[in-house]
């Protein structure tokens, strides 16, 4: 018993002083998308559907909910922002090729069509970024759209 009571107390410590060691934040000044649709040209309604369900992870800048100020989950949230932005950054489109940006408008067409983006950890969270059919139907065809241009 007094093993686990050492384990205990260890791993509480641990929790306590995470809280005093954060990753750093996703967050830019500015307009970091600007570039993106400018060129991409979305409607507005697709620019609310980019907004809500993607830019958290694949842009420059993260609008945080309150409990991403808890340890573990801040890691993990900054993880997960780490990855989406290593797999997709609007925030980077113009320093992506022609046939980049191709390829990543078909990807996103695919991830969308699929049910993969935006993750079911987010919408967990973010309901609102849930996509309806109409939702997905308006962003694979303006992806399509814009793809035409590359």
């Amino acid at each position: 018993m007094k093993i686990v009571k050492k384990i205990a107390i260890a791993l509480l410590v641990i929790l306590i002083a995470m809280q005093f060691y954060r990753p750093e934040k996703n967050i830019a000044e500015g307009d970091y998308v600007a570039a993106f649709e400018a060129e991409t040209q979305p409607s507005p309604e697709v620019k609310q559907i980019l907004k809500t369900a993607c830019y958290d992870c694949h842009s420059a800048n993260t609008e945080y909910p309150w409990y991403n100020n808890i340890a573990p989950v801040s890691y993990w949230l900054a993880d997960h922002i780490e990855d989406g932005k290593g797999h997709l950054n609007f925030s980077d489109w113009e320093n992506y090729d022609m046939e980049k940006k191709d390829h990543k408008l078909e990807e996103v067409v695919e991830e969308v069509k699929r049910g993969s983006m935006p993750l079911n950890e987010y919408t967990w969270t973010h309901g609102d970024a849930k996509l309806s059919e109409e939702q997905i139907r308006a962003l694979v065809a303006w992806a399509d759209g814009a793809r035409a241009n590359y």
